[in-house]
């Protein structure tokens, strides 16, 4: 379990390294994230290790949930004064993740051999 949390670890840190250093917009934990997923393709997917922690941090995930709650309630006056935008900008942004989903759902095939058709 302490191997597969250093790999992630490590990864959070590549990605930090490799954001400051080439200056990019982006959060250090999801360029390591995105590393992780190029090496997990290479190697054909993850070790026991690195899957037990990962589920284990999965079924916990909702505990993440929590300081975005508190930050709610502490900004609803905000939030109020603000809906508008909120709501215009949550529309936009479920409706670009759903095309571009849908687009890489209908672009990249299936690995466990179904037909196209059987999706």
């Amino acid at each position: 379990m302490l191997r597969g949390f250093a790999v992630l670890l490590v990864l959070q840190l590549v990605g930090e390294v490799v954001v400051r250093a080439a200056g990019l917009s982006l959060p250090g934990p999801v360029v390591g994230m995105a590393i992780l997923l190029v090496a997990l393709e290479l190697r054909g997917g993850a070790d026991e290790a690195l899957e037990g922690v990962s589920r284990g941090l999965l079924s916990n995930l909702s505990l993440l949930f929590v300081p975005a709650g508190v930050g709610i309630m502490l900004h609803a006056r905000r939030l109020a004064a603000e809906w508008p935008a909120l709501v215009l900008a949550l529309v936009v942004s479920t409706a670009a993740t759903l095309a571009v989903t849908g687009w890489i759902a209908e672009r990249f095939p299936r690995r466990d051999g179904a037909p196209e058709g059987k999706r």
